[in-house]
């Protein structure tokens, strides 16, 4: 009892003191220490959070129905004591806790307003600060030099300064080099020195030296790019100027040309996830102040990277992008410094789609951004990709990879349909990566582009820091949590609104609270619908570090209202005001698609699209464009990068090909419909003027006259050149005069009331319907004076045509002058290179004719040709040479091909790789005169001409050349000869008269059921084909027994009989025709044909009938196998297990075959052919359905291919030949596997039959054939040859006895014959004594054997291996021939191994016999002789 009042007293105090807190702050507000700009910004009342569940004692005790005893009477008398006590004591507590309280709130007061005026003066610095950064930046630039450096010379041991003026801004940095290395000032103070005063910088060189001698640079560089000039050094020395030697002895400067654009790269495409090069050349190497090219993609400037590797070496300059993305497509743009200004090149480089993830899936998405970073939340956006795949984008999976891991993890479980998307849940301080896929039908696309790291943080954790200047150079710190005192329970947030509205989310922003409790910050966020007051938790278990949270799953058309509360460790704060109403925003449409798309022509290979932009453009990223060549609706996507502009300069197209374009809109909910299609237009370049005529010549000069000569343009400007002007002046006049004002038609001009003994010069201007272009280079000054000389002029007008691998043409027009004769030929001359100067005669002999085709050229090489005339006389001066020339063939170059067109016309034509409008084809005979128009026909047809022969003879035969009119390199040229008259007068005969070609004769067919099929099969006829079919010459058509079929497509003609009877006997004729062409094919089905189509048909139906029970699915046959064993073997099927099978041979059963019922082989193996298995086989199955029979006629001519099968095996089975010794001889032996007579073997010795004679006996057993060679001697070495014939063919086995071989076997066959001697003539027992013999005991036993040998053998009788000596008991007799031994009165010890041993000098042998005793009344053993 006394324990619980102790802690209810304890509660109770607890509980008076924290009423006394609250007291105490009511009187006063707790401020903190902020400036009072931040007045209306946080501060609430603060009210503690009292826990709801505490009661004191003395609430217990007066709670009136309390059950009370004594005890608690005495404890609240107790009580109220206490009470008083405790009453005065916390009275003069409080007064003096109110003191120290006014004292801190006064220090606070002062602190608060130190704090504003640091405020006031921070806001007025950073006013000032932030206007003048806004005036810096609106003076931004980068460097320039307005006063360039210039170049000085000056003597040795002079001092010169070189100078430069600089601007920019911010100020630049200013650098120095000497021969492009840095200017080290440091190394050498006396000797240079560097001065910058407001844009001015000197560099001053002291006593100079020809080492000084340089080409020295100034770079300027800030944050906005860089700039460069340079300037040049000649030191001059007085000991070469004394010497009368040049300017100057420094060999270390020398004037270099400027580097310009020589090569430059062209529009490029590349595929996603490969890299791609651009480079450019220059036309020298780079001077040192041009050696830093820079490179621009869209105007951004591009630096060395990982992904961007950026060279420069010598005169050429790269970029390569590795692992190309969408996001690099664009505009790239290469700069170059000159004297004059900066130069730049600029391309277009597409990157196309990679292959898709999976068949019909969308392509990556592009240009993925990251913004609105914090502590675990980000917002990203992206565009769409141009190519939707196989069915519309049906929205996007974002993804995120935090760095160090590659594990990419998906963040939105619905699919995102707009192109923008707030990530949630990260971890704070952490790198992440995100990439997004489109989704369609067919699955996920490929990713986009990754992002660069992102580091998750607190943005406005800067803020929370101030640095107080304190003076000295000394500083404070003071953060806003140290600021907030005591306070640990955090204030609600403020300024709670949705930052971001989606129709499928919304995002939550606030203000974190301050105080923030000096301890790290979470948030609860709830929602509640508008005018409700049942709030619901909207992050539920979810951590929300950032002030930012979207929220998904609303309910649309509804507006919700949302309040956030602060959580630290030590509680939670009161909920924040709420926000607005706020509703999901109606879903973006996707923009309208433009309108008014128009095509225009820009090059050959190149169109300018141009289209109006949508009446809403507001949210539109940009554009995607598609083309199609016309009328295939195949469409292909120009750009995967969004054009933000209304005009586009569309590449790749091709020449002559006609295209339509249409455009997409592009924002974030996706791209637009496609736009109407642009009018059709042909890909060919735009009309401008043409180029400057070239190679101006004087063809003849009477003195008063001169007639001049040129070069048309290279480039016509897409138009014919419709004439020339001409301009002359006199020689040292630099006014020109006009010559002619209508245009001369042809390039030779005639120029009338010159003044003889002046000199001339001339320019050209060619003009089409485009204007008039640029003048020509000004001839050469022509001496107008009288031509009188003996030689002909100069041949003019040289032009080439058919350049081919290694070969071309030239022509050109005789001169206007010749001499003192007739002009009799011309010599050409040949110069390899498009400069130099050594001429090579081409022909040794005149040419007669204006053109030559020059052969034996080098493919790839560019050559120049010359062409002089020759007289009587002499050679005339040579001609101008002609344009360079690559002698290689051009892509799509063809040649004029001859033949005979549908109509039996013979004909030549000519495909033009390249035709614009104007372009006309110019037929002609040898090069220059025109065709006969009634003789020939000229038809021209989109780029094809076709040359037509109305009736082609001797007199059209010759050379026929094409060309282009505005193209003359495109060209071509055809010898008809007698040769290819003749073939094409036959083919085009054929044509006129055609026939329709057979590609497969009347044929026959039986089908399986027995019927009959007559069919043949022409080329493919058209609809209006018409056919007669006569048989027996009747024509007949279809009926129910027979059908007839003609498909008109295929070719193919069938007559179908469903029973061939004796009446469908005859000839079958089908005559065919189609337009002109006609023909007829018959068949003749009479006599032996007809029969055997007829049985066969029968047979294949009593087939049928046959299989309806069980019968042989393969006949009896009969096969060799490889031990020459005979199987004769069938097939059954459709068996059952009542199937009766039998075999039967020559009208007896065999109970010997077999039958397997899982393969359903039945066979019979026979393992030696002899005579007797010739004869007739049967075979029969049936049961209950039917019956079938298979025959096998094992006789006459198919036993005899039996035999030869056999003999043939056994042959291929035969070993090597080996030989063998015996006492008669050799003997030659072959082994086999089986052996037959039939095989028929005969022997041979070097190449002679052996002849059975007396010294040879040949031989043969079932394993192997032999000869036997007796009594052989020195004639018997050489070559056996074993020959066996199977039949058919002839299989040998030879040996080589050789001297070796022979000696061996000889000696073998003597030692054997010796052996044989031995074994006659040896000592042996021929007969006689049994292996057991048995007695009686008591009676007398007498063994007896025979014997042979020469000499007479010795004879000794043993018992138990011991000779018998005893004569009493045992009696032997010996005689020459025979032995015998008497055992007197036997007794049982008698019994033992008895034994004969004879022996002479060629051998010895022993004969054993056992002798058993036995008593009376015993048996003898079971085994033994008995005897007496």
């Amino acid at each position: 009892m006394e324990t619980k009042m102790v802690m209810h007293r304890e509660q109770e105090e607890q509980s008076s003191q924290m009423r006394q807190s609250m007291q105490l702050s009511s009187q006063k507000k707790k401020r903190t220490f902020a400036s009072s700009d931040d007045d209306g910004a946080s501060y609430s009342d603060f009210h503690p959070i009292i826990p709801a569940d505490l009661m004191s004692v003395k609430e217990i005790l007066n709670i009136s129905n309390f059950p009370r005893h004594r005890t608690w009477e005495i404890l609240q008398e107790t009580m109220t004591a206490d009470e008083e006590h405790h009453r005065e004591s916390w009275k003069m507590f409080g007064n003096e806790v109110e003191k120290v309280e006014l004292d801190v709130i006064r220090n606070q007061q002062i602190l608060r307003t130190r704090v504003d005026k640091m405020d006031l003066r921070r806001q007025a610095q950073k006013k000032a600060t932030q206007q003048m950064t806004y005036l810096e930046r609106l003076s931004q630039r980068s460097p320039d030099f307005p006063v360039p450096l210039r170049a000085h010379t000056v003597w040795e041991g002079m001092t010169v300064k070189l100078s430069c003026t600089v601007q920019g801004c911010p100020p630049p940095k200013v650098e120095w080099y000497k021969n492009g290395k840095p200017l080290i000032m440091a190394d050498l103070p006396w000797k240079y020195s560097f001065q910058q005063s407001y844009g001015l910088n000197f560099l001053e060189i002291r006593r100079c030296s020809p080492d000084d001698a340089a080409d020295y640079k100034a770079i300027a560089r800030n944050p906005l790019g860089e700039a460069m000039t340079f300037g040049t050094l000649v030191v001059n020395s007085y000991h070469g100027a004394l010497a009368g030697s040049e300017h100057s002895q420094t060999t270390a400067v020398q004037l270099q040309p400027e580097a310009q654009f020589d090569t430059t790269f062209t529009p490029t495409w590349a595929k996603e996830g490969s890299s791609f090069t651009l480079h450019c050349t220059f036309t020298s190497p780079l001077l040192p102040f041009q050696q830093d090219v820079s490179w621009f993609r869209d105007g951004v400037q591009l630096h060395q990277s990982s992904t961007t590797d950026i060279k420069t070496c010598d005169n050429k300059a790269t970029i390569t992008i590795k692992a190309a993305h969408k996001e690099h497509e664009g505009v790239y743009t290469a700069k170059l410094r000159t004297q004059d200004g900066v130069q730049e090149h600029k391309s277009f480089v597409y990157i196309e789609d990679a292959s898709a993830a999976a068949l019909g899936s969308p392509a990556s998405p592009l240009a993925v951004q990251v913004s609105d970073v914090n502590r675990d939340y980000v917002f990203l956006t992206w565009q769409p990709p141009s190519a939707d795949g196989a069915s519309p984008i049906q929205g996007y999976i974002v993804e995120r990879c935090e760095q160090g891991q590659d594990e990419w993890v998906r963040c939105n479980v619905h699919i995102q349909k707009m192109c923008h998307f707030p990530v949630f849940g990260m971890k704070e301080k952490t790198l992440y990566q995100f990439r997004v896929r489109a989704v369609n039908q067919a699955g996920a696309g490929r990713p986009s582009k990754a992002t660069e790291a992102v580091l998750t943080g607190d943005p406005l954790e800067h803020t929370r820091t101030t640095v107080v200047q304190v003076g000295r150079g000394k500083a404070i710190t003071i953060t806003k949590d140290e600021l907030e005192g005591q306070i640990r329970v955090p204030f609600p947030p403020t300024d709670v609104h949705a930052c971001e509205v989606s129709d499928s989310y919304v995002v939550l922003r606030w203000t974190e609270p301050e105080p923030r409790g000096r301890e790290p910050l979470t948030f609860y966020v709830e929602q509640s619908l508008a005018g409700q007051k049942s709030w619901g938790l909207a992050s539920l278990d979810m951590v929300v570090s950032s002030p930012r949270f979207p929220v998904f799953g609303l309910a649309k058309e509804k507006q919700y209202c949302f309040r956030v509360r602060s959580v630290n460790k030590y509680g939670v704060s009161d909920p924040s005001e709420p926000s607005a109403p706020v509703s999901l925003a109606k879903p973006q449409a996707v923009p309208a698609p433009p309108h008014s798309v128009i095509a225009i022509r820009d090059t050959d290979t190149s169109v300018l699209l141009q289209w109006e932009e949508p009446a809403d453009k507001d949210g539109i990223l940009g554009y995607y464009l598609y083309y199609s060549e016309t009328a295939k609706q195949d469409w292909k996507t120009v750009n995967n990068k969004p054009v933000v502009k209304t005009r586009f300069t569309v590449h790749g197209l091709k020449t002559r090909r006609e295209y339509v374009f249409r455009v997409k809109s592009v924002n974030r909910a996706g791209n637009s419909r496609y736009s109407d299609e642009s009018g059709p237009i042909m890909v060919k370049s735009a009309i401008n003027v043409p180029s400057a005529p070239s190679a101006i010549c004087l063809l003849l000069c009477t003195g008063s006259e001169m007639v001049l000569g040129w070069r048309a343009p290279s480039c016509k400007g897409g138009n014919p050149v419709q004439g020339y002007y001409l301009d002359q002046r006199e020689k040292g006049m630099e006014t020109w005069r006009e010559v002619n004002v209508k245009p001369a038609k042809k390039r030779q001009f005639k120029v009338s009331n010159l003044t003889q003994g002046h000199f001339y010069q001339f320019r050209v201007f060619a003009a089409n319907h485009a204007g008039v272009g640029k003048p020509s280079d000004a001839s050469e000054a022509f001496l107008c004076e009288k031509w009188t000389m003996p030689q002909p002029g100069c041949p003019y007008d040289l032009e080439i045509r058919e350049v081919r691998n290694g070969s071309l043409v030239l022509l050109w027009a005789t001169p206007l002058y010749e001499g003192q004769g007739p002009v009799t030929g011309y010599l050409l001359e040949i110069s390899q290179g498009d400069q130099s100067k050594d001429w090579t005669s081409v022909n040794k002999k005149t040419i007669s004719d204006t053109h030559y085709k020059v052969a034996g050229l080098q493919a790839g090489e560019t050559y120049r040709l010359r062409v002089s005339a020759v007289n009587q006389c002499g050679v005339g001066r040579a001609s101008l040479p002609s344009e360079p020339v690559t002698v290689q063939t051009r892509p799509g170059t063809k040649d004029i091909e001859i033949g005979v067109d549908d109509d039996g016309f013979i004909f030549l034509g000519y495909e033009a790789s390249e035709i614009n409008s104007e372009s006309e084809f110019i037929w002609s005979r040898n090069y220059t005169d025109p065709t006969d128009a009634t003789r020939l026909k000229t038809e021209t047809k989109n780029n094809r001409s076709v040359l037509t022969f109305r009736d082609p003879s001797v007199e059209d035969l010759g050379l026929y050349t094409v060309e282009m009119s505005d193209n003359p390199h495109l060209s071509s040229s055809y010898d008809f000869t007698a040769e290819d008259l003749e073939q094409l007068k036959e083919l085009s005969w054929q044509v006129r008269n055609p026939l329709i070609a057979l590609k497969s004769g009347w044929e026959v067919e039986v089908s399986e059921k027995g019927g009959v099929r007559l069919w043949l099969q022409t080329e493919s006829l058209s609809n209006a084909a018409e056919l007669r079919l006569i048989c027996n010459d009747h024509e007949i058509s279809g009926t129910p027994h027979r059908k007839i079929n003609f498909d008109k497509a295929k070719g193919l003609l069938e007559i179908l009989f469903d029973q061939l009877s004796q009446e469908d006997k005859g000839s079958y004729t089908a005559q065919l025709r189609d337009g002109r062409a006609k023909n007829q094919f018959t068949l003749l089905l009479v006599d032996q044909k007809f029969r055997q189509t007829l049985a066969l048909a029968e047979a294949n139906r009593r087939d049928i009938q046959r299989k309806a029970g069980p019968y042989f699915q393969e006949f009896l046959t009969w096969s060799v196998n490889e031990d020459c064993e005979l199987i004769i073997k069938c097939k059954l099927t459709n068996m059952k297990k009542e199937t009766s099978l039998k075999w039967f041979k020559d009208g007896v059963e065999i109970p010997q075959a077999e039958y397997d019922l899982s393969s359903g082989v039945s066979s019979l193996t026979v393992p030696q052919v002899t005579q007797k298995e010739a004869g007739s086989y049967r075979a029969v199955v049936c049961d209950g359905r039917g019956e079938d029979v298979s025959t096998l006629e094992l006789l006459d001519a198919e036993y005899c291919k039996l035999l030869q099968q056999l003999s043939k095996h056994c042959a291929l089975s035969a070993g090597p030949l080996r030989i063998q010794s015996s006492t008669e001889g050799f003997k030659l032996h072959c082994s086999f596997r089986y052996y037959t007579s039939f095989l028929k073997p005969s022997w041979h010795f070097n190449e002679t039959n052996i002849d059975q004679e007396t010294r040879s006996k040949p031989g043969s057993s079932m394993k192997s054939v032999w000869i036997e060679i007796l009594n052989p001697t020195e004639k018997d070495k050489g070559k056996y040859t074993l020959e066996m014939f199977d039949g058919k063919e002839t299989h040998k086995r030879t040996l080589e006895l050789s001297e070796d071989a022979f000696a061996e076997a000889l000696r073998e066959h003597q030692r054997l014959k010796q052996l044989v001697v031995v074994e006659k003539n040896r000592a042996k027992v021929t007969k006689g004594l049994p292996d057991v013999v048995a007695i009686m005991e008591g009676k007398s036993l007498c063994l007896t054997c025979f014997i042979d040998g020469e000499p007479a053998p010795e004879i000794f009788w043993l018992r138990n291996d011991r000779e018998i000596l005893d004569q009493t008991q045992f009696t032997i007799t010996k005689e020459p021939k025979r032995s015998s031994i008497t055992v007197n009165e036997v007794h049982m010890e008698d019994s033992g191994k008895y034994s004969i041993f004879v022996r002479n000098q060629y051998g010895s042998e022993t004969v054993d016999v056992t002798v058993s005793v036995y008593r009376h009344g015993d048996k003898p053993p079971a085994n033994a002789v008995e005897m007496g």
